[in-house]
Parts: C-alpha cells; structure tokens; sequence
C-alpha cells in the first residue's frame, strides 16, 4: 500500500475512531505502526525499528522511547508517542531531547496519532530544536505534506536532502502561522494601515472595529478568489494524455514543491514570453512545464517525487538533469530557462 493510500485510510480511521485512540499503545497500533510500514520500515524487524528503545547514557532509570528507527545499522530516527487526547506541547519533549543528545539520531518525531511533529537540530548540532520543522494534522491531510513524507521512506532516505528543506520548511509554517493570526485577528497597525487612504477622518475605536471586520471578511475573499482563479486555471490548462487511463490520472498528487517551483520558473521567463503561456501538467513520475500546453515545447520538467530533486533543462539536444540542494536554486537556472523559452518567443 502506498503512502497515499496508508494516510488516507488512517485519516478515516483518526476520523471514525478517535474515541477508541485513548492509550498510547492503541495510537501505536492504529495509527503509528501502519504509517511506519508504508514508509517501507519492517515494523516486525526489532532490530529495525526498535520498541521501547532505552539508552544507558541518558541515565534516567527506566525511561524510554517508544521507537527508534534503524537505516543502515543507525540509529536515524525517534519516536515518541502519546494518547489521541494529549494536546502536543514542549513538555512532552523532554525524553526525545535527551535521547536525541546521546544518539545518532537527525529525527524526532512526536505525535498523539493524530498530530505529528517533525524535529531535528538545524539551530544547534546534536541539540533537539525546540520548534519542529514540520507538522501535520493526520485527520486533514494536505498534498504538499505527502511530498515531505515520502522523503523519510527507508528506500530513498537521505539525511542531507531532508535538512535541506527543512529550514526552509520551517520558517514557510512559521510564516503562514502567523500571516493566519493575522487574517483571523488583524491588529490595530494593520487596520489602520489599510485603511488610512479610505478614511480621512479621526481613527476612534469604533471606527477601527467596523474596518477590522471589512479587513477580516477581505482576507477571507482573497482567498476564496485566489482559490477559484487557480481552480479555473488547472481546468482550462491541464489535459489527460490519451494514453493515461482515468485510474492513473487519479494516482497523481501535485505537491506545494511542484507548484512553487512551476510558479518560480513562470517569473523567471516572464520577460522572455508571456507568462500566460507557461503552463503546469503533472505526471506520475515527473512535474512538466510546457510553452502553449505543447509537449513538443517544453521548458523544464520537475523530479520532485524522490529525496533528492531535479530540474530537467531543455537548453540542449536532450533532457539534462540538474540536482537541486533546495528550491532556491532553481533561479541559478535562470539564464539556461530564459534560453529555452527564447526558442518559443514566436
């Protein structure tokens, strides 16, 4: 089973039987253990991923881990789990930060079955960072968190490639945490600033409540507009190849990834053609971005479904691959994109 399919099913069963979730060890067989496995672990492997994993040096008698994940013979990833109704919070860390210290461990991971939080030491090396990386709601899963999932699978595990994206992972949820604290409660500074060239007259309290509310209701707008307009643009653009089959077109995730690098290349041509003709059509093995929807004019194609990324660059007689250590470098590209887009300036 994929892990498209295992986060899928565990969604519905988080759903539909919560209420039974109240132990640690019905977390673990319900949820945690089927989500190891479709990462392609041997939960049945105890030297693989290892129950109940107890480290001597962290000298706390009888504390333990619940998991610690195996890849090559180390120790690369812990596990901590808690009953369904436990609300994550920094104290449950305690026994992860002091296993992570004396382990080879670069992952930790906390989660109550249905809430996962992903851990490593991007600010201090063989230090547990106190913010996690990345995390996700199992009851609402969301396309670009399985792009980052399936980069923890045993076959493509790569410590190097994770660490790449996970700072920028982290500061891009940070960001959106707080640019939503913002829609759902904007301050007395944003209201003003908004309104300032609608209002001439004196800011009294009143009046910045009455534009607080129009500032609220145009977030939410925004958003419902962009939304629409990026639906209508997937309909109008996107065709199914005749020989994929309806079952296989279904198998496709676009991930945040893809999407954020399609809408990077389009900025970075856009002064060489017109953006409206760069167009995004996802495959199963490779993300392909086409001049005019033409498969005879393609500009770039995005192997984002693996650890480690790559552009395909289409500047020469045939497709070239270019490793990607994060998606920032896809603008070192810039100049070899703008030259295939060159060739369809007609």
């Amino acid at each position: 089973m994929s892990i498209e399919q295992t986060i899928k099913l565990l969604s519905d069963r988080v759903q539909q039987h919560s209420t039974t979730m109240l132990t640690e060890e019905a977390v673990k067989t319900a949820v945690v253990l089927p989500f190891l496995q479709s990462l392609g672990y041997d939960v049945f492997n105890p030297t693989e991923v290892i129950p109940e994993f107890n480290a001597d040096a962290v000298g706390k008698k009888g504390e333990k881990v619940d998991y610690a994940i195996k890849i090559d013979d180390t120790i690369r990833i812990l596990i901590e789990c808690k009953p369904i109704t436990v609300q994550l919070e920094r104290v449950h860390l305690a026994q992860l930060f002091r296993y992570f210290t004396v382990t080879t461990a670069k992952f930790a991971i906390l989660t109550n079955g249905r809430h996962f939080q992903f851990y490593s030491d991007l600010d201090e090396p063989n230090k547990l960072d106190a913010r996690p990386f990345l995390t996700f709601d199992l009851a609402e899963p969301q396309a670009h968190v399985l792009a980052e999932l399936k980069k923890f699978e045993k076959k493509g595990f790569n410590v190097e490639a994770i660490l790449a994206d996970a700072e920028r992972l982290r500061y891009t949820s940070a960001v959106k945490a707080q640019i939503q604290k913002l829609m759902d409660e904007p301050p007395e500074e944003l209201v003003r600033l908004v309104a300032a060239p609608l209002h001439s007259g004196r800011f009294t309290a009143q009046i910045i409540d009455q534009f607080r509310g129009l500032v609220k209701s145009a977030f939410r707008d925004m958003v419902r507009e962009a939304v629409q307009v990026r639906l209508s643009s997937a309909l109008a653009t996107t065709e199914t190849p005749a020989e994929e089959t309806p079952e296989s077109a279904s198998d496709i995730v676009t991930t945040q990834d893809e999407i954020d690098g399609y809408l990077m290349i389009k900025a970075i041509v856009a002064g060489t053609i017109k953006p409206a003709r760069v167009v995004m059509r996802d495959q199963k093995s490779y993300c392909g971005i086409l001049v005019d929807n033409n498969n005879r004019r393609p500009l770039a194609r995005l192997h984002f479904n693996r650890s480690t990324k790559y552009v395909g660059l289409f500047d020469g007689e045939s497709e070239e691959r270019v490793q990607l250590g994060s998606l920032d470098d896809i603008y070192d590209l810039s100049d070899r994109l703008r030259e295939t887009a060159s060739r369809y300036a007609d």
